[in-house]
């Protein structure tokens, strides 16, 4: 059996599951290790539960300096910078 199981079907009021340091594992805190994970990674641009798609973009060396200097003076990101641009544009 792998590392990792699917574990949807464990009723841990019944099932015994331990950390690694030994100690019991509660429905309590299986939830709430859910929750930290459904979680991770960044928001959504539009504010939903989807993922927001992503392009790749090579620019000269040039232009990334003078992208990466504005998003500096703005006191922003560069991909900031790069949504403005789009939306002006597009």
């Amino acid at each position: 059996m792998g590392k990792y199981v699917d574990a949807s079907d464990v009723d841990l009021d019944k099932e015994v599951v331990r950390h690694k340091d030994g100690s019991r594992i509660t429905e309590e805190q299986a939830a709430a290790q859910g929750e930290r994970i459904a979680r991770r990674g960044r928001p959504s641009l539009t504010g939903k539960a989807e993922t927001s798609p992503q392009i790749g973009v090579r620019l000269s060396s040039d232009l990334n300096e003078r992208l990466k200097a504005r998003a500096e003076r703005e006191d922003k990101k560069p991909s900031e910078v790069v949504r403005e641009a789009l939306e002006l544009y597009v």
